[in-house]
């Protein structure tokens, strides 16, 4: 007895079915990416990255020859154009006070007054010596007169007559003696009054009302000249030296007073920055140098009017040291040091091409670097961009501050803003021309799974309707 044959369930096979045609789609789908990527769109194909990149676009700014004024900045302490002492020429007791501490004061504007009793005594008892004196005087006078004529008649010796003439001359000389006492006693007198010796303004008193002083003791108060003011300005001498050789050399033209010799124009800056209104003149330099510091003292002389500035204030001088003639300027920017500390900058040559250059830079001008080796007029310094260049590489230079090519405002052939190049009308990692994407059924095709395939279970459903 045969056994009877076992066929298949026909839910097993409509599975294996529906894996089969889902893999076939993803298959598919897949090869359509690969041929995208292969497309003219794509990298690899004709319009691609696998080129030659563009020139990277860099700002650059070009050098020129100019002739500039060169300066330094220097350290200075302000001091009084005038100071003056008070102090007592006579001695006693303060009786008044006459002053307003830190007021401004006139030459001849009485600050104390000190008892002045004794001195009037003192006059007029001078006085009165000298009226003796000169009552004596009178007397001897009128004795010699008539001695010299008893001399001539013979009725006296001619020794007499000599006598009584050199009492005359002691009594006159008695009256000098007395009229200098009375000068004297008149000048101490006036000197009870202590006066400004000098204009200025005037600072705090170191006695009070009351106090016992004597002639010529400490200070009782200090005047001080404030219009104008002097400015000490301290400079290195070797820095003096090297002025002096750069300007024997015809490096910088020498300006007036750079080496001590004519007056020159002198501007300040104060402690807090602020540039001082006024401008001052440069006076002298010190014929000496410090040996503590290895400076030399320049002294100028600045105007004062609203007393700004004060003794001993710490100020900064600017002082014009000559004029650097075709001098070349770089910006700072466009300026960075290699690992030995060498200054370098990237520039644009006539091949526009980047190249690097050393540089030997003098100081800072504002926000520029005094070149004196290392470039020459017409470089073209990059000053922007230098993350995307290497030695070498090359670059379009773009005057800095220039809008790029590309930006609004330049767009050419009507072309918008940000726009695709003419001609195009395809959307990114489209054909070539609007065509249909890589991997896209061909027109009137039919799409895998789509109506000219079975869909899964449909022979199943034909051939279970057949076998029913």
């Amino acid at each position: 007895m045969s056994s009877p044959i076992r066929t298949a369930p026909r839910g097993r096979c409509r599975a294996a079915l529906a894996v089969f045609c889902a893999l076939t789609t993803f298959v598919a789908a897949c090869g359509g990416e690969d041929e995208k990527g292969q497309g003219p769109g794509g990298p690899g194909g004709p319009g691609g990255g696998g080129g030659p990149p563009p020139p990277a676009q860099v700002s650059v700014v070009t050098v020129e020859k100019r002739d500039i004024p060169l300066t330094t900045e220097l350290p200075g302490r302000t001091a009084a154009y005038l100071v003056a002492e008070v102090r007592p020429q006579v001695s006693g007791l303060i009786l008044e006070r006459l002053f307003e501490e830190g007021q401004d004061v006139q030459e001849g504007d009485a600050l104390y007054q000190i008892d002045a009793k004794n001195y009037e005594l003192a006059l007029a008892s001078a006085k009165a010596s000298l009226q003796r004196a000169a009552a004596s005087v009178s007397t001897i006078q009128t004795q010699a007169r008539r001695t010299r004529d008893l001399v001539a008649k013979g009725i006296l010796a001619e020794q007499q007559a000599d006598d009584v003439t050199g009492s005359l001359r002691a009594a006159r000389a008695e009256v000098a003696a007395a009229r200098a006492a009375v000068d004297k006693a008149e000048l101490d007198l006036e000197r009870t009054k202590v006066i400004a010796p000098i204009s200025g303004r005037i600072g705090r008193s170191t006695i009070m009302q009351g106090s016992l002083v004597t002639a010529y003791q400490a200070t009782l108060a200090t005047v001080q000249q404030l219009d104008p003011i002097y400015v000490d300005i301290t400079r290195s001498s070797a820095e003096v030296l090297e002025l002096k050789e750069k300007i024997r050399k015809g490096l910088i033209a020498e300006a007036k007073g750079t080496t001590g010799g004519e007056t020159a124009a002198v501007k300040l800056v104060l402690e807090d920055g602020t540039p001082y209104a006024h401008d001052g003149q440069l006076k002298f330099a010190d014929a000496q140098v410090d040996e503590s510091t290895g400076a030399i003292t320049l002294r100028a002389v600045f105007p004062n009017p609203d007393k700004l500035l004060l003794p001993g204030m710490y100020v900064r001088a600017i002082l014009s040291e000559g004029v650097a003639e075709n001098a070349l300027l770089a910006p700072q920017q466009g300026v960075s040091r290699d690992p030995r500390g060498v200054p370098i900058a990237m520039i644009v040559n006539a091949d526009n091409k980047v190249e690097q250059r050393e540089l030997q830079v003098d100081r800072t001008i504002g926000d520029q670097w005094l070149v004196t080796s290392g470039l020459a007029e017409g470089d073209r310094v990059i000053v922007e961009g230098l993350q995307k260049i290497r030695p070498g590489a090359p670059a379009q230079a773009v005057p800095y501050g220039a809008p790029p090519p590309g930006a609004p405002g330049m767009q050419q052939d009507g072309a918008p803003p940000g726009g695709a190049p003419p001609g195009a009308g395809a959307k990114p990692g489209g054909a070539p021309g609007g065509g249909a994407a890589p991997g896209a059924a061909p027109s009137g095709g039919e799409a895998p799974g789509g109506d000219g395939a079975e869909a899964p279970g449909q022979g199943e459903a034909g051939a279970g309707g057949e076998g029913r």
